[in-house]
């Protein structure tokens, strides 16, 4: 009997993985059934060893961000190596997308790569019955600026050039403006072709209001999920845009620097005005997060970026990526599985996991509210 049950155990957390394995591969949504996994690097993806999987159990939907995509491919992978019979369904699409399934009260929490808004918030009343919507922090990292441009290996650029070739003003990339930035590089008389997302995101949100921020003479439009320019080309997701740009010379584009890791693209460092150019990279976003402040009030940990930063070795073109919950009033059905979960996520096993991804941890001061925050959702 011992050995049956000890034959059925084995079985199941070999079942876990599987369907772990194939909510990677199947993940629906727009955002990536291209391909951009974090599995794809390299990186480990070894179940914890201190989940608590406390009374979590059946299955869990979420949905939302393509931003964290690849760190909750990790996540979701060894937190149900370590919890056999628990199923997380995350479900890739959009920030926005993500708001309004958790609003309509058909998953457990969204991810989304800003912070609520408070007419989101009023709606999210309705659903968290008790409560309301809030935004926990649990991803960081930098929105890496990709490009394809045969015999140009390294390239730099400011936000004043970035908000042109977006808005399609500067259209060759042996512009003046992209020359100077570059001198000794050889830039070609070739086309720009600009990418963006073609659903709503909080990724182009967050890269509206550093171009509004840092070049707010040259980006007039209001940071919204929606593009707002003219012209450019769309591609759906994050995984969309990056697969554009690695197939298409004289591509650029903005998506998660995992997604560049992953596919091998190259990135644009970024002139702050400081004493070099920076690159896109965990460490120097890491830089630019820990200089983030909570402006939400109770429970709600919104935080407030400084786009604009110039100090040494920062990467100001950043985002954070909230898990959206309700402080009360969660589905009693989820709501342990939720934070065991969400537990994990924020724990320093769950947080080691995102700078060899291509992440940046979230500063260990605000962390730990999070931690905090969890445990006591109801």
């Amino acid at each position: 009997m011992k050995l049956q049950r000890k034959n059925r155990l084995r079985a199941t957390a070999l079942g876990a993985l599987a369907v772990s394995g194939a909510l990677v591969l199947t993940a629906c949504g727009s955002d990536d059934n291209t391909g951009g996994s974090a599995s794809g690097t390299g990186e480990k993806t070894t179940a914890a060893s201190n989940v608590d999987c406390g009374k979590a159990e059946g299955q869990l939907r979420a949905s939302g961000s393509s931003a964290q995509k690849n760190a909750m491919d990790l996540w979701v992978k060894n937190y149900m190596a370590a919890c056999s019979g628990v199923e997380i369904n995350y479900n890739s699409s959009s920030s926005g997308e993500g708001i309004v399934a958790f609003n309509q009260g058909t998953v457990g929490f969204a991810g989304s790569d800003s912070a609520l808004k408070p007419e989101e918030v009023a709606e999210s009343k309705k659903m968290c019955k008790s409560g309301q919507g809030i935004n926990l922090p649990m991803v960081g990292g930098p929105v890496a600026v990709g490009y394809h441009l045969e015999g140009v290996d390294k390239l730099v650029l400011d936000a004043p050039t970035l908000a042109k070739i977006f808005d399609t003003k500067i259209k060759k990339w042996n512009d003046p403006a992209i020359a100077k930035l570059n001198e000794g590089v050889d830039l070609p008389d070739k086309a720009i072709q600009a990418f963006h997302r073609s659903e709503d995101s909080g990724t182009t949100q967050n890269l509206g209001k550093y171009l509004g921020a840092a070049a707010p003479s040259e980006w007039k439009y209001e940071a919204e999920k929606k593009w707002p320019a003219p012209g450019g080309q769309a591609a759906s997701g994050s995984s969309g845009i990056a697969a554009q740009v690695k197939q298409v010379d004289g591509a650029i584009g903005y998506f998660e620097l995992s997604y560049a890791k992953s596919q091998g693209i190259s990135t644009v460092d970024i002139n702050t005005g400081g004493s070099a150019p920076v690159q896109a990279t965990s460490e120097n976003a890491s830089k630019a997060i820990a200089a983030a402040k909570i402006k939400g009030t109770g429970k709600d940990l919104a935080l407030e970026l400084d786009y604009t930063t110039k100090a040494d070795g920062a990467y100001p073109l950043v985002l954070v990526t909230y898990e959206v919950v309700c402080d009360t009033g969660n589905k009693p059905e989820t709501l342990d599985t939720v934070k065991s979960f969400l537990s994990y996520t924020a724990s320093d096993d769950g947080q080691k996991i995102l700078t060899d991804a291509g992440y940046a941890p979230i500063p260990a001061e605000i962390n730990a509210k999070v931690r905090e925050t969890i445990g006591s959702l109801s």
